[in-house]
């Protein structure tokens, strides 16, 4: 098969062809329909911290089609589409069995949805309906963990939040946010490029970071907001958030910051503001953003912005380092 192949940090990715994958025990073999490229990848690929081994096929917002069972795998025939949690446990620990893998002492982010062809258990495949199509079927990933961080929030309805950073993450908390009843949803970013986007996904307004963002920010949600997304991932962004949020607000922090960081511990405690971090989702917060896309027509679906294929792969990817008007980029393998 063919397959997009991280070399070492700070090199592009290369397509090689490598041996087919073969499913053993509860493992069923997926035929690639597509895989979205995630900004933890590109993160994977720059920073130490993340562990990478030369040789790893990265890609982990896959979904496609059953084409191979393995011999222990229930619940899944040939031909079945799925979306794929990347979240493998063990199967059998307590958190596993509760549906949450990701607090799995063995829990691995799995990746190979930059290939042609990629494994999983069938714990980790949820089918998708007639009506949802393999390309949003990669959706699910991304949005779980957006809905991941607002059920942390303990968002209440008519509350006003803040989304920091209009990345797919950022955008899909908007999207969550407003579905569960938030009263107005603010989307900052440092331009205008996703605010069309965030608009279609539900924000109610959309500020550009600048030397006057708070007043901004203020004036969009009529007031201080109660909760405010951290989904930047940069220095900084924190003691930013603390700025923003409302007296006794809340701060959930989604950005991947492997640098340190800092911030003035009394501006958090003047405001007995408290501070969440959020990371991967539950089993059930999977289930209800595959639910959330099915139809085919659902919002979400305003997060993709390009489809390339696995011979273009690594071109774009160094290109999406940079700030663009692209969004959520989907690779077609075949």
């Amino acid at each position: 098969m063919k397959a997009a192949i991280f070399q070492a940090l700070h090199r592009p990715l290369v397509v090689e062809t490598l041996a087919d994958p073969k499913p053993a025990g509860d493992e069923v073999l997926i035929r690639v329909g597509r895989c979205g490229i995630c900004g933890s990848d590109l993160h994977m690929t720059e920073e130490p911290a993340f562990g990478v081994a030369p040789g790893t096929v990265l890609g982990h917002e896959f979904a496609g089609e059953v084409i191979e069972v393995g011999p222990h795998a229930e619940g899944l025939k040939v031909g079945d589409r799925v979306a794929v949690a990347p979240l493998r446990g063990c199967g059998g620990c307590p958190s596993c069995l509760a549906g949450e893998p990701a607090w799995c002492h063995k829990m691995m982010l799995q990746g190979g949805g930059y290939a042609e062809f990629a494994l999983a258990t069938d714990r980790q495949c949820l089918k998708l309906p007639k009506t949802t199509s393999i390309e949003d079927g990669a959706l699910v990933e991304p949005l779980a963990v957006a809905l991941h961080g607002v059920m942390l929030s303990g968002l209440k309805a008519g509350q006003r939040v803040l989304v920091m950073g209009a990345g797919p993450i950022g955008l899909g908390v908007a999207f969550w946010a407003r579905r569960r009843g938030a009263a107005k949803v603010a989307v900052a970013d440092l331009n205008m490029l996703q605010s069309e986007r965030a608009h279609a996904l539900g924000a109610t307004s959309f500020v550009t970071v600048n030397e006057d963002a708070n007043a901004r920010v203020h004036a969009a949600l009529g007031g201080a907001p109660d909760i405010v997304f951290e989904c930047v991932g940069r220095p900084g962004a924190i003691a930013q958030a603390l700025d923003y949020v409302g007296p006794r607000g809340t701060i959930v922090m989604l950005g991947l910051c492997t640098a340190l960081d800092s911030f003035v511990p009394f501006a958090a405690v003047s405001k007995e503001a408290r501070l969440i971090t959020s990371a991967f989702f539950n089993m059930g917060e999977y289930q209800a953003s595959l639910d959330a896309l099915d139809g085919g027509h659902a919002q979400p679906h305003a997060l993709i912005s390009d489809t390339v294929t696995l011979t273009t792969l690594p071109e774009v990817f160094e290109a999406l380092r940079k700030r663009t008007s692209q969004c959520k980029v989907m690779v077609h393998p075949h």
